[in-house]
């Protein structure tokens, strides 16, 4: 969070998303790790193997806060570039 202040780049981290069906908000909210100039998500993680429902969870995201794009963000390899999964909402 700090590199994105020093770089002026507007970032939240910890945004609540509500969950609401058929215009009835429910009693679920989520929560997207970081909000990058409201537009990009960014879901951190370490974990030594990446399972499908963290790919549903960003993708969940996506769709819930109407955004086009993701990255998926795994801290737990070596290199870095190895731990980053882009996604894109309704392509």
């Amino acid at each position: 969070m700090k590199e994105f202040e020093l770089r002026n780049i507007k970032a939240q981290n910890q945004v609540v998303i509500s969950l609401i069906y058929k215009g009835f908000e429910l009693s679920k909210e989520f929560k997207v790790d970081i909000l990058i100039e409201n537009e990009i998500i960014l879901e951190l993680k370490s974990a030594e193997v990446m399972i499908p429902v963290f790919e549903a969870q960003i993708l969940s995201y996506l769709r819930l806060t109407d955004k086009r794009l993701g990255f998926l963000i795994n801290f737990n390899v070596p290199l870095i570039k190895n731990g980053i999964k882009r996604f894109v909402n309704n392509y």
